[in-house]
C-alpha cells in the first residue's frame, strides 16, 4: 500500500525559462508521490530529458505519455530523427531513466483511490474533430488556413514510417485498444492521453479549427467501454475537471507563461488524479 498520492501535470512547455524553474522547484508532497506525465514536456530531446529525469529523481514514480511537442523534429535539435524513430528513441531514453511510458507494463497503483492502473497511452489525432461546416478533413484544413490557425505539426510533426499523421494515429489506436481489451476488468483504469479522448473538452476554444488537432471520434466511447476510474490528458492549456458518463476527465496543464499568469487562472498542478468529487 503506497502512502503517498498520484499526481499529474503535462504541458510544461520548459524551453521557457519560468517553466522550466516550475520544473526546478516541483517537489513531491511525500517520498511515496507518484507523477504522471502527459506530454508536452518539451521540444528539444535535451530538455525532454533533463525535465523527466529531474522529475524520476524526486517523485517515487514517473510515468509519461508523449505529447506532439516531443515529436517534433526541430531544426535546431542534434536529434534529428523523425516519426516513429524518434519516439521510440524517446521510449529507450525513459527506459535509461526509469521513467516509464506506453511502451511499458501498467503500472498499479494501490494508495490513495486505488488499486487502479496507470494505462499511458499515445494515440495522436486523425483530424475528424472537424469544424462544424466541414465534411471532410481537406475542408476542415482548409477553413483553419484560411483562418490563420494551424497547428505548428503541419510543419514539426513526421508521421515517418506512415504516409500520414492519421495513418499513424489509427495504427496506435488499434494496437492501444487490442492491448486495453486484455486488460480485463478485474481492477479500474487511469486513462493518460495527451489529447483529451473525447471531442467535447474542445468545444470551449475560442477557435473551433484548433480542435482537429485535438484527438480522434475512435476513442470517444473508451471511458465507457473500459473498466476507467479517471481519464487524464492535457494539450487544450485550460486545467479543469469535467465528468462524462460519469467518469472524471482531468485536464492537468501547466500552458504557458503567458497563460497561467492570467487572472484567476487555476495553477492547482499538480493535480491530484483520484480525489475528485462530482458536483451535486
Amino acid at each position: 500500500m503506497h502512502d503517498g498520492s498520484l499526481l499529474a501535470i503535462s504541458d510544461l512547455h520548459v524551453a521557457h525559462p519560468d517553466n522550466r524553474e516550475i520544473v526546478e522547484k516541483l517537489y513531491p508532497r511525500s517520498d511515496a508521490d507518484w507523477l504522471i506525465v502527459a506530454g508536452d514536456v518539451g521540444e528539444l530531446t535535451e530538455d525532454i530529458i533533463w525535465a523527466l529525469g529531474t522529475l524520476r529523481d524526486r517523485f517515487s514514480t514517473v510515468i509519461w505519455a508523449p505529447g506532439n511537442h516531443e515529436l517534433w523534429t526541430p531544426r535546431h535539435d542534434p536529434v534529428q530523427l523523425r516519426g516513429e524513430e524518434r519516439y521510440l528513441h524517446l521510449v529507450d531514453r525513459c527506459r535509461d531513466l526509469g521513467v516509464l511510458t506506453p511502451e511499458d507494463p501498467y503500472a498499479l497503483w494501490d494508495g490513495e483511490g486505488g488499486p487502479v492502473r496507470i494505462a499511458p497511452l499515445f494515440l495522436l489525432y486523425d483530424y475528424s474533430f472537424r469544424t462544424p461546416t466541414a465534411a471532410t478533413k481537406e475542408e476542415s484544413l482548409q477553413q483553419a488556413y484560411d483562418q490563420g490557425v494551424v497547428c505548428t505539426d503541419e510543419f514539426f510533426l513526421h508521421p515517418d514510417p506512415y504516409p500520414s499523421r492519421e495513418a499513424w494515429c489509427h495504427a496506435r489506436v488499434a494496437a492501444t485498444e487490442r492491448r486495453l481489451a486484455a486488460c480485463g476488468t478485474d481492477v479500474p483504469l487511469v486513462l493518460v492521453n495527451h489529447f483529451p479522448l473525447i471531442r467535447e473538452p474542445t468545444r470551449v476554444l475560442h477557435h473551433q479549427e484548433f480542435a482537429q488537432w485535438c484527438g480522434t471520434e475512435r476513442t470517444a466511447d473508451w471511458h465507457r467501454r473500459f473498466p476507467t476510474r479517471a481519464v487524464v490528458y492535457g494539450h487544450l492549456h485550460i486545467p479543469r475537471t469535467t465528468w462524462h458518463d460519469g467518469v472524471p476527465f482531468e485536464e492537468v496543464s501547466v500552458g504557458y507563461p503567458r497563460e497561467w499568469r492570467r487572472p484567476g487562472h487555476p495553477r492547482n498542478v499538480p493535480r491530484p488524479v483520484l480525489t475528485a468529487t462530482r458536483p451535486l
